[in-house]
């Protein structure tokens, strides 16, 4: 009996690669497809909300953005291994597409479907290419752009799919919006896995600058890096802020529906679970961003009116903590911000990458 069609899913490296992998398998396996996906150690710990029918494999992968001279000089040995590896499972189990979302942990499985000839493609979750994506975009039969427009190499066409968003977050999307008021009112404060420290230092305090009536029923949602957490918890407690502190939320769709405003970093699905639930926002790109892609995600919601955009270098208590406070005292300016929100979403994005991927699969054995 022929088995269902293979999709190998190369990803790694930070959430924003993990999360649009997962929503896509999660959309290939309801199609009745196998899935795989390839990352490396660091793109593993992000594997705990795939679905268990997901084959988890680890590959040898490096990077040489990070380290020292032995790891630079050791990342282009392991990643030939990788791609050593990756070609001897295709060769067992041959996949009918791959696709690749980025970081140093695709290129193993990219670099070999190439060589073996298997379709394959990329998935561009931000408005400028990253460093894999810019080397693969010539190399892949479809380009697919999270972010619409995306900057693309002289030649190249992208198709705007939007960026695929995970189940948990689909479960939430348009949740009804609670405008602020004299009752209690939540923040969501989160940063990704880059730049995190500068939020734990500015936003407890700007919070707890603010007016009385509005820090009575503050409730906070702060994720923090594992170093930051035990100052980030004391400052709120001195403050009398009602705060839950973790590294990571499971629940964190639950959470941003809940809140009556986002505080984040301006990451590529970051953005577009804001969009799909509908949240106001206060946006901070990541100034170490050398393509300044943040900025680029940012701007979709921003000029819509749906988010407030700060850079990193005007972070700072007083003037956030002002924002935050003629937030809270315009709920009707909330309300607009929320719905302007959902216009830019894309909540069928899983959908549409789907169906690039099976107008690759040429039907061949798997």
């Amino acid at each position: 009996m022929k088995k269902p069609p293979l999709l190998i899913l190369a990803a790694g490296g930070t959430g924003g690669h993990m999360f649009p992998a997962q929503a896509l398998a999660e959309e290939m396996l309801a199609r009745g497809w196998r899935v795989k996906l390839a990352t490396d150690p660091r793109g593993a710990r992000y594997v705990g909300g795939f679905p268990d029918q997901v084959k988890i494999e680890i590959n040898a992968s490096a990077t040489f953005a990070r380290g020292g001279v032995l790891s630079k000089f050791l990342t282009p040995f392991l990643l030939i291994f990788g791609l050593f590896t990756s070609i001897v499972k295709m060769l067992r189990d041959r996949p009918a597409v791959v696709v690749g979302f980025g970081g140093y942990p695709s290129i193993p499985a990219l670099c070999a479907a190439f060589l073996l000839r298997v379709p394959r493609m990329i998935h561009e979750q931000n408005g400028v290419l990253g460093r894999v994506n810019q080397i693969f975009a010539r190399r892949v039969g479809l380009v697919a752009c999270g972010t619409w427009p995306t900057e693309l190499p002289s030649g190249v066409t992208g198709t705007f799919t939007g960026n695929p968003i995970r189940n948990a977050v689909k479960a939430r999307a348009r949740a009804p919006y609670i405008t602020p008021g004299d009752y209690p009112m939540s923040v969501l404060v989160f940063a990704g896995s880059q730049g995190a420290r500068i939020m734990s230092d500015v936003v407890p305090p700007a919070l707890a600058n603010l007016p009385l009536s509005v820090l009575k029923g503050l409730r906070v949602s702060h994720q923090a890096r594992d170093e930051d957490i035990e100052r980030v918890e004391a400052f709120y407690a001195e403050a009398g802020i009602t705060a839950e502190i973790a590294p990571f939320f499971t629940d964190l769709p639950r959470r941003m529906s809940e809140a009556q405003l986002v505080i984040s970093r301006a990451g590529a699905s970051s953005v577009a679970d804001i969009s799909v639930i509908g949240r106001p926002s206060i946006l901070v790109p990541l100034a170490a961003a050398i393509r300044r892609e943040q900025h680029a995600n940012a701007s979709s919601l921003v000029n819509a009116g749906a988010a407030i955009m700060v850079e990193e270098e005007d972070l700072h208590v007083e003037p956030l903590s002002q924002i935050v406070n003629e937030f809270f005292a315009q709920p009707k300016r909330a309300l607009e911000m929320s719905q302007k929100a959902l216009a830019c979403g894309v909540p069928d994005a899983a959908e549409r990458l789907a169906d690039l991927v099976q107008s690759l699969d040429k039907g061949g054995e798997t």
